[in-house]
């Protein structure tokens, strides 16, 4: 009888050991369900809205980018009053660009770094590292020269400036400007410079800004921010 009762117990103690043993495997994943996983953490992987431009991509992107983006107005915030800038559509590869970093926020905090009084003030850069990391994430990238579309460097005449990096064919740095502040223009730089725009608004700014001290690299003794720029109507 004895010998009866330790058998029933025994059996019931493997009974639920197997229950445990079958509750606990459930729980495990199979070679399957671990492959499954891993392909939906893939396919849910964080996509860039925008692709990191090149010279070997940027040109396609503008002429995708500028058919959706038709913005052609912009206003630069400074504390010596705003500038509003027309943007030219003949032009299209270099305003989808200024609309581009605008809408990126690039140009936020950036300076008017170069200042040359009766010349030209030229911005969209600085010596910080936050503008760096920017541009690291926006791209590497140079636009061709677009200077046969009659404008010119007259007053008020909004310009893009050639790449630091020598080259023969004139291609531009996207992310700096100039804007032509001489009461008589700049007409000598026309065909080696692409003019994108004009000021339409806020040149008294231009000329405040062109009469600030600068030191003997033309850079100005008391840093001038572009605070914003933003799109308007």
């Amino acid at each position: 009888m004895r010998f009866l009762v330790i058998s029933v117990v025994a059996l019931f103690l493997c009974n639920c050991e197997d229950k445990q043993t079958s509750k606990e495997s459930t729980k495990q994943p199979t070679k399957d369900s671990l492959v499954a996983t891993k392909t939906s953490l893939k396919k849910n992987q964080y996509k860039p809205e925008f692709p990191v431009l090149t010279d070997d991509n940027a040109m396609e992107f503008f002429l995708e980018y500028e058919k959706e983006n038709k913005e052609n107005k912009v206003r630069i915030y400074t504390d010596f009053g705003n500038i509003d800038i027309l943007l030219y559509d003949k032009t299209k590869f270099h305003r989808a660009n200024f609309i581009y970093l605008t809408k990126r926020n690039y140009f936020n905090y950036t300076q008017f770094y170069r200042v040359v009084p009766n010349f030209v003030i030229q911005g969209g850069s600085s010596d910080g590292m936050d503008i760096y990391k920017r541009r690291r994430s926006i791209g590497r990238y140079l636009l061709p020269p677009d200077t046969k579309r009659g404008y010119t460097h007259k007053r008020g005449a909004v310009s893009m400036p050639s790449s630091e990096i020598e080259n023969a064919y004139k291609l531009a740095s996207p992310y700096q400007f100039f804007i032509v502040q001489k009461k008589d223009g700049a007409y000598h730089l026309d065909g080696d410079y692409t003019v994108f725009g004009e000021v339409i608004a806020g040149m008294e700014a231009v000329d405040k800004i062109a009469a600030v001290e600068t030191d003997k690299g033309e850079w100005p003794i008391k840093s001038v921010f572009i605070k914003k720029v933003e799109i308007i109507n």
